[in-house]
Protein backbone atom coordinates (compact mmCIF):
# COMPACT_ATOMS: atom_id res chain seq x y z
CA UNK A 1 0.00 0.00 0.00
CA UNK A 2 1.38 3.21 -1.18
CA UNK A 3 1.95 5.68 2.05
CA UNK A 4 3.40 8.33 0.98
CA UNK A 5 4.73 9.97 -1.82
CA UNK A 6 6.58 12.98 -3.55
CA UNK A 7 9.68 12.58 -1.94
CA UNK A 8 13.47 13.61 -2.65
CA UNK A 9 16.04 10.76 -2.82
CA UNK A 10 14.48 9.45 0.75
CA UNK A 11 17.21 7.09 2.48
CA UNK A 12 15.63 5.93 5.90
CA UNK A 13 12.20 5.61 7.93
CA UNK A 14 11.98 5.87 11.43
CA UNK A 15 9.39 5.73 14.14
CA UNK A 16 10.17 6.99 17.86
CA UNK A 17 8.82 4.55 20.35
CA UNK A 18 5.43 5.27 21.65
CA UNK A 19 4.75 7.48 18.42
CA UNK A 20 1.16 6.98 16.63
CA UNK A 21 0.85 10.13 14.55
CA UNK A 22 4.03 10.81 12.96
CA UNK A 23 6.53 8.67 10.66
CA UNK A 24 9.49 10.12 9.73
CA UNK A 25 11.45 10.22 6.56
CA UNK A 26 15.15 11.07 5.92
CA UNK A 27 16.10 12.52 2.50
CA UNK A 28 19.62 12.54 1.34
CA UNK A 29 19.96 16.38 0.89
CA UNK A 30 20.19 16.71 4.38
CA UNK A 31 16.44 17.37 5.36
CA UNK A 32 14.14 14.94 7.51
CA UNK A 33 10.47 14.96 6.36
CA UNK A 34 7.10 13.88 8.74
CA UNK A 35 4.40 12.02 7.20
CA UNK A 36 1.37 12.41 8.75
CA UNK A 37 -2.24 11.14 7.96
CA UNK A 38 -0.52 10.02 4.23
CA UNK A 39 0.75 13.51 3.61
CA UNK A 40 4.28 14.53 3.72
CA UNK A 41 4.55 18.04 5.54
CA UNK A 42 5.85 21.27 3.71
CA UNK A 43 8.28 22.14 6.44
CA UNK A 44 11.15 19.89 7.00
CA UNK A 45 11.23 18.27 11.07
CA UNK A 46 14.85 18.72 10.45
CA UNK A 47 16.86 20.46 7.71
CA UNK A 48 20.78 20.51 7.89
CA UNK A 49 21.24 20.55 3.98
CA UNK A 50 23.95 23.24 4.50
CA UNK A 51 26.81 21.39 6.29
CA UNK A 52 26.31 17.79 3.62
CA UNK A 53 27.45 17.07 0.77
CA UNK A 54 24.51 14.59 -0.76
CA UNK A 55 25.07 12.45 -3.47
CA UNK A 56 26.35 9.04 -4.53
CA UNK A 57 27.07 7.12 -1.20
CA UNK A 58 27.50 11.04 1.00
CA UNK A 59 24.46 12.83 2.55
CA UNK A 60 22.73 12.28 5.47
CA UNK A 61 22.00 9.10 5.26
CA UNK A 62 20.76 7.74 9.25
CA UNK A 63 18.41 8.58 11.81
CA UNK A 64 17.42 6.90 15.22
CA UNK A 65 15.20 8.18 17.74
CA UNK A 66 16.28 7.85 21.75
CA UNK A 67 13.79 5.45 23.38
CA UNK A 68 12.48 7.67 25.60
CA UNK A 69 12.38 10.47 22.83
CA UNK A 70 8.69 11.47 23.59
CA UNK A 71 9.85 12.28 26.94
CA UNK A 72 13.56 13.92 26.34
CA UNK A 73 13.22 14.83 22.40
CA UNK A 74 16.84 13.37 21.54
CA UNK A 75 17.61 11.49 18.20
CA UNK A 76 20.53 11.18 16.17
CA UNK A 77 21.52 11.49 12.83
CA UNK A 78 24.40 10.14 10.46
CA UNK A 79 25.90 12.18 8.10
CA UNK A 80 28.59 13.53 5.91
CA UNK A 81 29.96 17.27 5.84
CA UNK A 82 31.20 19.06 2.62
CA UNK A 83 34.21 17.19 2.90
CA UNK A 84 32.61 13.82 3.24
CA UNK A 85 33.53 13.27 6.45
CA UNK A 86 31.27 11.31 8.90
CA UNK A 87 29.39 13.09 11.82
CA UNK A 88 26.88 10.90 14.17
CA UNK A 89 25.07 14.49 15.88
CA UNK A 90 22.77 14.58 18.52
CA UNK A 91 19.47 17.10 18.10
CA UNK A 92 16.84 17.75 20.18
CA UNK A 93 12.98 18.55 19.99
CA UNK A 94 11.52 20.80 22.53
CA UNK A 95 8.84 19.82 22.88
CA UNK A 96 8.77 16.12 22.01
CA UNK A 97 5.96 16.67 19.83
CA UNK A 98 7.04 19.47 17.33
CA UNK A 99 6.99 19.34 14.04
CA UNK A 100 10.45 21.54 13.59
CA UNK A 101 13.60 21.38 15.00
CA UNK A 102 16.38 23.79 15.55
CA UNK A 103 19.33 23.01 13.55
CA UNK A 104 21.68 25.03 16.15
CA UNK A 105 20.31 22.13 18.74
CA UNK A 106 22.98 19.59 17.17
CA UNK A 107 25.38 18.53 19.53
CA UNK A 108 28.34 16.17 18.04
CA UNK A 109 28.67 12.60 18.93
CA UNK A 110 31.55 11.29 16.95
CA UNK A 111 33.44 12.80 14.01
CA UNK A 112 35.47 10.12 11.52
CA UNK A 113 37.45 11.23 9.26
CA UNK A 114 36.60 9.09 5.73
CA UNK A 115 39.95 8.51 2.91
CA UNK A 116 37.02 8.27 0.13
CA UNK A 117 33.81 8.93 -1.55
CA UNK A 118 32.22 5.52 -1.03
CA UNK A 119 31.30 3.14 2.04
CA UNK A 120 30.46 6.05 4.58
CA UNK A 121 27.76 2.90 6.24
CA UNK A 122 25.14 5.30 7.56
CA UNK A 123 22.97 3.39 9.62
CA UNK A 124 21.89 4.40 13.38
CA UNK A 125 20.12 1.89 15.78
CA UNK A 126 19.49 1.94 18.97
CA UNK A 127 19.34 -1.63 20.52
CA UNK A 128 17.71 -3.77 23.34
CA UNK A 129 20.47 -2.59 25.67
CA UNK A 130 19.65 1.14 25.67
CA UNK A 131 23.21 1.38 23.49
CA UNK A 132 23.28 3.65 20.10
CA UNK A 133 24.80 1.25 17.54
CA UNK A 134 26.41 2.63 14.07
CA UNK A 135 27.45 0.83 11.53
CA UNK A 136 30.79 2.62 9.37
CA UNK A 137 31.62 0.85 6.45
CA UNK A 138 35.98 0.21 5.61
CA UNK A 139 36.48 3.66 4.23
CA UNK A 140 35.79 3.15 0.35
CA UNK A 141 37.75 2.66 -2.42
CA UNK A 142 37.71 -1.08 -3.61
CA UNK A 143 38.76 -4.22 -2.04
CA UNK A 144 39.57 -2.32 1.13
CA UNK A 145 42.96 -1.41 0.47
CA UNK A 146 44.14 0.19 4.07
CA UNK A 147 42.50 -3.54 5.16
CA UNK A 148 40.15 -1.45 7.87
CA UNK A 149 37.92 -4.05 8.42
CA UNK A 150 40.59 -6.62 10.13
CA UNK A 151 42.06 -3.52 11.90
CA UNK A 152 40.88 -2.71 15.02
CA UNK A 153 42.13 0.33 15.79
CA UNK A 154 40.24 2.05 13.79
CA UNK A 155 36.36 2.93 13.40
CA UNK A 156 36.25 2.13 9.69
CA UNK A 157 34.31 -1.16 8.79
CA UNK A 158 33.31 -1.82 12.09
CA UNK A 159 29.88 -2.19 13.97
CA UNK A 160 30.14 1.05 16.80
CA UNK A 161 28.25 0.62 20.47
CA UNK A 162 27.74 4.15 22.02
CA UNK A 163 26.68 4.94 25.07
CA UNK A 164 25.28 8.44 24.80
CA UNK A 165 23.18 9.20 27.91
CA UNK A 166 26.51 9.30 29.90
CA UNK A 167 29.70 11.44 29.58
CA UNK A 168 30.53 14.30 27.13
CA UNK A 169 29.85 13.94 24.42
CA UNK A 170 29.55 9.95 25.17
CA UNK A 171 30.93 7.28 27.35
CA UNK A 172 32.49 3.96 26.56
CA UNK A 173 30.34 1.16 27.63
CA UNK A 174 32.50 -1.10 29.84
CA UNK A 175 31.17 -4.50 28.86
CA UNK A 176 32.28 -3.05 24.59
CA UNK A 177 34.07 -6.30 23.59
CA UNK A 178 37.46 -4.79 23.12
CA UNK A 179 38.27 -1.78 26.03
CA UNK A 180 40.97 -3.84 27.69
CA UNK A 181 42.72 -4.44 24.22
CA UNK A 182 45.39 -2.49 23.39
CA UNK A 183 45.45 -0.26 20.26
CA UNK A 184 41.86 -0.62 19.67
CA UNK A 185 39.02 1.94 19.22
CA UNK A 186 36.97 1.20 22.13
CA UNK A 187 33.70 1.66 20.76
CA UNK A 188 34.07 -1.01 18.42
CA UNK A 189 31.57 -3.76 18.75
CA UNK A 190 32.28 -5.90 15.93
CA UNK A 191 34.51 -5.75 12.76
CA UNK A 192 35.11 -7.18 9.61
CA UNK A 193 32.65 -5.22 7.79
CA UNK A 194 32.97 -4.05 4.46
CA UNK A 195 29.43 -1.36 4.27
CA UNK A 196 26.80 -2.09 6.79
CA UNK A 197 24.49 0.06 5.29
CA UNK A 198 21.74 -0.90 7.01
CA UNK A 199 20.77 -3.14 10.16
CA UNK A 200 17.97 -3.51 12.66
CA UNK A 201 17.67 -5.36 15.78
CA UNK A 202 14.61 -8.02 16.36
CA UNK A 203 12.43 -5.89 19.12
CA UNK A 204 11.19 -9.57 20.41
CA UNK A 205 14.37 -11.20 21.10
CA UNK A 206 17.41 -8.83 20.49
CA UNK A 207 19.29 -10.08 17.84
CA UNK A 208 20.99 -8.38 15.88
CA UNK A 209 20.52 -8.61 11.46
CA UNK A 210 23.68 -6.31 9.57
CA UNK A 211 23.24 -6.49 5.85
CA UNK A 212 26.64 -6.38 4.97
CA UNK A 213 26.90 -4.56 1.19
CA UNK A 214 29.60 -7.24 -1.16
CA UNK A 215 32.55 -5.93 -3.35
CA UNK A 216 32.04 -7.95 -6.88
CA UNK A 217 30.11 -11.32 -6.24
CA UNK A 218 28.07 -11.64 -3.23
CA UNK A 219 25.88 -10.06 -0.81
CA UNK A 220 25.27 -10.95 2.87
CA UNK A 221 23.38 -10.88 6.20
CA UNK A 222 24.91 -11.58 9.09
CA UNK A 223 22.84 -12.29 12.76
CA UNK A 224 24.14 -12.00 16.17
CA UNK A 225 21.80 -14.10 18.19
CA UNK A 226 21.05 -12.63 21.83
CA UNK A 227 22.19 -13.04 24.05
CA UNK A 228 25.71 -12.63 22.29
CA UNK A 229 28.18 -9.84 23.91
CA UNK A 230 29.79 -8.79 20.56
CA UNK A 231 33.22 -9.00 19.56
CA UNK A 232 32.51 -11.18 16.51
CA UNK A 233 34.63 -10.54 12.95
CA UNK A 234 32.64 -10.88 10.07
CA UNK A 235 35.22 -11.71 7.77
CA UNK A 236 35.86 -8.96 5.45
CA UNK A 237 38.37 -8.25 3.75
CA UNK A 238 39.42 -11.98 4.27
CA UNK A 239 35.98 -13.26 2.94
CA UNK A 240 33.56 -11.65 1.03
CA UNK A 241 30.04 -13.57 2.01
CA UNK A 242 31.03 -17.08 2.53
CA UNK A 243 33.87 -16.77 0.37
CA UNK A 244 38.12 -16.12 -0.05
CA UNK A 245 38.31 -12.58 -0.68
CA UNK A 246 42.15 -11.76 -0.08
CA UNK A 247 43.84 -14.32 -0.88
CA UNK A 248 41.47 -15.98 -3.39
CA UNK A 249 41.66 -19.07 -2.38
CA UNK A 250 42.84 -20.97 0.83
CA UNK A 251 42.14 -18.32 3.16
CA UNK A 252 42.14 -18.42 6.82
CA UNK A 253 39.04 -18.70 8.60
CA UNK A 254 39.61 -19.11 11.86
CA UNK A 255 37.70 -17.10 14.18
CA UNK A 256 35.65 -15.67 11.61
CA UNK A 257 31.44 -15.32 11.57
CA UNK A 258 30.11 -16.13 8.28
CA UNK A 259 26.41 -14.75 7.14
CA UNK A 260 23.70 -16.71 7.62
CA UNK A 261 22.62 -15.78 4.47
CA UNK A 262 24.39 -14.81 1.02
CA UNK A 263 22.96 -14.24 -2.56
CA UNK A 264 25.28 -13.80 -6.05
CA UNK A 265 24.89 -10.85 -8.05
CA UNK A 266 22.93 -11.87 -10.78
CA UNK A 267 19.67 -11.51 -12.68
CA UNK A 268 20.80 -7.88 -11.81
CA UNK A 269 21.44 -7.67 -7.67
CA UNK A 270 24.32 -5.84 -6.82
CA UNK A 271 23.69 -4.41 -3.34
CA UNK A 272 21.98 -5.98 -0.33
CA UNK A 273 19.56 -3.30 1.85
CA UNK A 274 18.90 -4.64 5.19
CA UNK A 275 15.58 -4.52 6.36
CA UNK A 276 13.84 -5.56 9.60
CA UNK A 277 12.64 -7.90 11.60
CA UNK A 278 8.08 -8.04 11.66
CA UNK A 279 6.55 -7.99 15.33
CA UNK A 280 3.51 -6.63 14.11
CA UNK A 281 -0.51 -7.65 14.81
CA UNK A 282 -1.79 -7.57 11.19
CA UNK A 283 0.76 -10.19 9.63
CA UNK A 284 0.82 -12.63 12.42
CA UNK A 285 1.87 -15.81 10.68
CA UNK A 286 5.45 -14.05 10.07
CA UNK A 287 5.81 -12.79 13.73
CA UNK A 288 9.66 -12.48 13.70
CA UNK A 289 10.20 -12.98 9.23
CA UNK A 290 13.07 -10.34 8.77
CA UNK A 291 12.50 -8.74 5.40
CA UNK A 292 15.14 -7.38 2.84
CA UNK A 293 16.15 -6.13 -0.38
CA UNK A 294 18.54 -5.56 -2.80
CA UNK A 295 18.78 -2.20 -4.55
CA UNK A 296 19.41 -2.63 -7.56
CA UNK A 297 17.49 -6.01 -8.86
CA UNK A 298 14.45 -4.76 -6.56
CA UNK A 299 13.41 -7.75 -4.75
CA UNK A 300 12.38 -8.54 -1.34
CA UNK A 301 13.07 -11.52 0.72
CA UNK A 302 12.85 -12.95 3.88
CA UNK A 303 13.72 -15.18 5.98
CA UNK A 304 13.73 -16.39 10.12
CA UNK A 305 16.10 -17.62 12.26
CA UNK A 306 15.99 -21.41 13.70
CA UNK A 307 18.17 -22.77 16.11
CA UNK A 308 20.85 -20.49 14.64
CA UNK A 309 20.53 -21.34 10.91
CA UNK A 310 18.27 -18.90 8.52
CA UNK A 311 15.24 -20.87 7.61
CA UNK A 312 11.60 -20.50 5.60
CA UNK A 313 13.83 -18.30 2.79
CA UNK A 314 11.09 -16.71 0.43
CA UNK A 315 11.15 -14.15 -2.50
CA UNK A 316 8.23 -11.70 -1.93
CA UNK A 317 8.74 -9.71 -5.37
CA UNK A 318 5.95 -10.92 -7.15
CA UNK A 319 3.59 -9.84 -4.38
CA UNK A 320 4.82 -7.14 -2.94
CA UNK A 321 7.84 -5.29 -5.31
CA UNK A 322 5.67 -4.60 -8.73
CA UNK A 323 6.02 -1.10 -8.40
CA UNK A 324 9.16 -0.56 -5.92
CA UNK A 325 12.33 0.11 -7.45
CA UNK A 326 15.87 1.07 -6.35
CA UNK A 327 14.63 0.02 -2.46
CA UNK A 328 17.23 2.00 -0.01
CA UNK A 329 15.72 0.88 3.64
CA UNK A 330 13.01 -0.53 5.39
CA UNK A 331 11.18 0.70 8.76
CA UNK A 332 8.59 -0.70 11.05
CA UNK A 333 6.21 1.90 13.18
CA UNK A 334 5.73 1.66 17.03
CA UNK A 335 3.38 -1.36 16.22
CA UNK A 336 5.54 -3.49 14.14
CA UNK A 337 4.50 -3.12 10.76
CA UNK A 338 6.65 -3.12 7.98
CA UNK A 339 7.32 -0.25 5.31
CA UNK A 340 9.77 0.19 2.23
CA UNK A 341 11.19 3.18 1.18
CA UNK A 342 12.23 3.37 -3.02
CA UNK A 343 14.67 6.18 -4.22
CA UNK A 344 11.75 7.22 -6.80
CA UNK A 345 10.17 9.27 -3.70
CA UNK A 346 7.72 6.82 -2.18
CA UNK A 347 7.53 4.86 1.03
CA UNK A 348 4.91 1.28 0.80
CA UNK A 349 3.42 -0.17 3.67
CA UNK A 350 2.89 -3.84 3.98
CA UNK A 351 -0.91 -4.91 4.85
CA UNK A 352 -2.36 -7.85 4.33
CA UNK A 353 -3.73 -8.81 0.89
CA UNK A 354 -7.47 -7.67 0.27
Amino acid sequence: MLFAHGLANPLDFQVPAGERNRAFVVEQVGRIRIVRGGAVLGTPYLDVSSLTSAGGERGLLGLAFHPRYVENGRFYVNYTDRRGDTHISEFRASPPSADTVDPATERQVLFVSQPFANHNGGGLAFGNDGMLYAGLGDGGSAGDPSRNGQNLGTALGKMLRIDVDRGAPFAVPSDNPFVATAGAFPLVWAYGLRNPWRFAFDRATGDFYIADVGQNLFEEVDVALAPRRGGENYGWNVMEGMHCFQPASGCNQAGLTLPVVEYTHTQGACSITGGVVYRGCRLPGYAGTYFYGDYCAAFIRSFRMLNGQAVDQRDWTAVLGRNISAITSFGMDDEGEVYIVDQQGEVYKVVPAS
